[in-house]
């Protein structure tokens, strides 16, 4: 009961610490959902990893600069200026190194990551060696350290969320052409080298304000998995910033609050995990991408093909023997069914009200599973048509391919079908023989 009642107190922000920590590290993961949509639709879920851990020799090197001239090198705002230029001087060498060296994006952004955390972690064990250098707290950049956050921090978290959450809304159309079709941005005339400039800098801003939360190797999971996680819930742009936003926002509320529960527990890897509990469900339950709704898809596909190819087969089979009705018998020799897989699909067809049985123990179609199949048919044996004419396939070699295209024709590709092969309504004869079927 009393851990109830302290649960219900800290997720109601009634201690003023735990209020301060809980906006500040939601506010921050709202700006890093949003942020992190472009990253990940732009294909650079990789950049943010590479200017957090680029950070530590800025950090690094701002200590050992403000301790050479006398500072002490504790100033906060000093290191995190450090942090942003070498996040910004990372975000500079990729492209360079990418139109230097002609590779990829993902080896180029591997490179810098690597050179420059090993460079940081050296530098790092080189300041701790000079006096003051263990007590700068420069490891709390690494791993992070949400609870010391006071109220001018969160302040400061929450005017460059503001700011962020500013830009990124007033820039979204721009945005979104530079992630989907940026061709078509640069013949609007909109400036693709600019706006990819701003997003670095908006991935720059972020990572720099989250080191102080969750630490620089952490900072990446706040622009990448709130982003990530939104993809199996819309296909929107502007939708996946929202739950982005949300997702990360929500993470950060919960993870600091149970952080603030058990104070062994450190804050940042609390709201990682948080993050990474949010983005298994939705793989899973997702409305759009998740598994169990992919499985959905996939099985009513499955379904839909099926009885498409019980009807085609039945069609071709009365075609072939220019009767009204068909058995068991006639259809199996068209497919590669089994009796029992084509008994209950006969089943599942005639609960669809497409065929009914008759009297004599065969099977006719109805009204409805008569023009079903017509339509199945003919895109079968247009896309037929098309592939000899204009694919230079054998007649002998097209059904197999026709088959798998035929269930996923628009209507816009049928009309042009119509157009391209001259073709009016009726169903087209086929341009091979047909196979099997004696009917009854």
């Amino acid at each position: 009961m009393l851990a109830t009642s302290s649960l219900i107190e800290i997720l109601l922000l009634v201690d003023w610490n735990t209020r301060v920590v809980v906006i500040g590290t939601a506010m921050l993961g709202l700006a890093s959902g949003v942020i992190g949509t472009s990253l990940v639709l732009r294909k650079r879920a990789l950049l943010g990893d590479t200017i957090s851990h680029a950070m530590l020799p800025g950090v690094v090197a701002a200590f050992l600069i403000m301790q050479a001239f006398g500072g002490g090198g504790k100033s906060l705002p000093g290191l995190l200026v450090g942090a942003a230029i070498s996040g910004a001087m990372a975000a500079w060498l990729v492209p360079v190194l990418r139109r230097a060296t002609g590779l990829k994006n993902d080896a180029i952004m591997g490179v810098v990551l690597g050179g420059g955390f090993g460079l940081g972690i050296a530098m790092l064990g080189v300041a701790q060696g000079l006096p003051g250098g263990n007590q700068a707290g420069l490891e709390s950049f690494i791993y992070g350290r949400t609870a010391s956050m006071v109220h001018s921090d969160a302040i400061g978290i929450g005017v460059v969320a503001v700011v962020t959450l500013l830009i990124a809304v007033g820039l979204a159309k721009e945005f979104r052409l530079l992630c989907f079709d940026e061709s078509f941005g640069r013949v609007l005339g909109r400036r693709e080298d600019l706006l990819d400039w701003l997003l670095m800098l908006l991935a720059v801003t972020i990572t720099v304000v989250g080191l102080q939360s969750v630490g620089l190797i952490l900072v990446i999971a706040l622009l990448i998995i709130p982003a990530a996680t939104a993809r199996f819930w819309s296909d929107g742009f502007v939708r996946m910033m929202a739950i982005a936003g949300g997702v990360g926002a929500m993470s950060c509320w919960v993870g600091a609050s149970i952080s603030a529960m058990a104070p062994k527990l450190p804050a940042g890897a609390i709201i990682v995990l948080t993050l990474a509990t949010v983005f298994a469900a939705s793989m899973i339950f997702g409305s759009r991408r998740g598994a169990i709704r992919r499985w959905y898809r996939a099985w009513g596909l499955l379904r839909r093909t099926s009885r498409q190819h019980l009807l085609r087969a039945a069609s071709e089979v009365m075609e072939i023997s220019s009767a009204e009705q068909w058995s068991l018998d006639d259809v199996l020799e068209m497919r590669s069914w089994t009796r029992h897989q084509l008994q209950r699909l006969h089943r599942r067809t005639r609960i669809a009200g497409d065929i009914a049985p008759t009297s004599s123990g065969a099977w006719r179609m109805t009204e409805r599973g008569r023009a079903a199949a017509d339509r199945v048919v003919r895109n079968h044996r247009l896309w037929e048509l098309f592939l000899v004419r204009y694919a230079d396939i054998a007649a002998s070699h097209v059904d197999r391919d026709a088959d798998l295209v035929e269930h996923v024709l628009s209507a816009e590709l049928v009309a042009e079908l119509e157009r391209s092969l001259g073709q009016g309504d009726a169903v087209p004869m086929s341009p091979h023989p047909l196979r099997g079927g004696t009917a009854t």
